[in-house]
């Protein structure tokens, strides 16, 4: 009766520790990775803090690898930020407009690029772009980012001067961040968007500056159209490659990369539908300025109006804007920087998505490293 007695108790003891075992979570929730970090060559590497955000030309897809030919070829640490709805962190969402994890990062950077469009960040994130931009530090800005900020009318934000069409009490930020810190603000298509490209032309008195180190005629192209601005740019803006409107020769191709177009393209564009000149004069699509908000020191910008993670398939795009991360920070730009890509890059056409678009692609960022 004994072995009976102890064999029953044993039986217990060994379901009941089964059941407490059972009850245990099988993994420990893990916060999930909100933002990418590339190593530099050495803890004295530049930091350079890429911020991506916007609906249309997949920054999200452009950054990361522009981060990976900054610090495979050139020793760059790089850091690279995302828009996500807080609701699912470390997933990729550009139509949410109002949060990007990891701007504190900005405190150690050596370099912010900003690829960001109508961005309406709360005043805790808000904050360190200010506090950089204020420090004076370098900027670059691609595509987007001339109309990175807009806040609604009724928003409680302290930035609301940062938005593309500011005009309230604050003279200097007119027009916001775009024009003061870069040299514009969203203007215009000045070419047929999609039907239409852009080749780069080295302005006739920058053929010798650093920027265009590498650069010959022809080499730079894109498939996003030109943007226009306003003539001249302000203050000691200086235009460096301007964009020459190249008609498509092809037909329209929705589901193809470039919408049919491509760089063997060679008929200039004349005038618009509404009987504007398109290149006469061609509008810049890159230059360089100074900056310095109310309070602030001093800081240089450099702009480029292309830089679509398409474009960055063009070897010319990609060593423009590599040249310009160098010239930005003070570093002396190579005679023919190294912008190889890096691993498989196959980025997807410029397009607006439906919010249901980023639920169902689910793109992580931990899938970008």
């Amino acid at each position: 009766m004994k072995i009976i007695y102890y064999f029953c108790v044993f039986c217990l003891l060994m379901a009941c520790g089964q059941k407490v075992e059972k009850s245990q979570p099988d993994t420990v929730n893990e916060v999930p990775q909100q933002w990418l970090t590339f190593d530099g060559k050495d803890k004295n590497a530049k930091h350079i803090v890429l911020v991506s955000g916007d609906e249309e030309y997949r920054s999200e897809e452009a950054l990361p690898q522009l981060a990976k030919i900054l610090s495979k070829h050139h020793g760059f640490k790089c850091t690279v930020l995302f828009a996500q709805n807080p609701e699912r962190p470390g997933i990729v969402d550009a139509n949410y407009v109002n949060n990007i994890p990891g701007l504190e990062a900005l405190q150690s950077a050596d370099l912010m690029v900003i690829f960001t469009r109508f961005r309406a960040l709360p005043d805790d994130q808000m904050r360190y772009i200010d506090d950089y931009l204020k420090s004076g530090k370098p900027v670059v800005g691609i595509r987007t980012a001339t109309h990175a900020f807009n806040f609604e009318g009724d928003s409680l934000t302290h930035f609301n001067h940062y938005s593309n069409n500011y005009s309230g009490d604050i003279k200097e930020w007119t027009d916001g961040f775009g024009r003061l810190v870069l040299g514009e603000k969203w203007i215009s298509h000045h070419g047929h968007h999609k039907h239409q490209s852009t080749k780069g032309i080295i302005a006739k008195d920058a053929e010798s500056h650093p920027l265009a180190n590498g650069i010959m005629a022809g080499d730079i192209w894109g498939a996003t159209d030109v943007y226009g601005v306003r003539l001249p740019l302000p203050g000691d803006s200086r235009p460096i490659i301007m964009g020459q409107v190249i008609n498509r020769k092809a037909e329209f191709e929705q589901g193809d990369l470039f919408y049919g177009m491509r760089q063997t393209d060679n008929e200039i564009a004349d005038k618009n539908e509404d009987g504007e000149a398109l290149n006469n004069p061609m509008m810049p699509i890159a230059w360089t300025k100074t900056y310095q908000l109310p309070y602030g020191e001093k800081g240089t910008a450099f702009t480029s109006t292309l830089g679509a993670s398409s474009d960055l398939m063009n070897e010319g795009v990609r060593r423009l804007l590599v040249n310009g991360i160098f010239w930005s920070m003070g570093l002396e730009v190579p005679l023919k920087t190294d912008v190889t890509l890096v691993g498989t890059y196959h980025p997807t056409a410029f397009e607006f998505r439906e919010d249901n678009y980023w639920i169902q692609k689910n793109m992580k960022i931990s899938d970008l490293d």
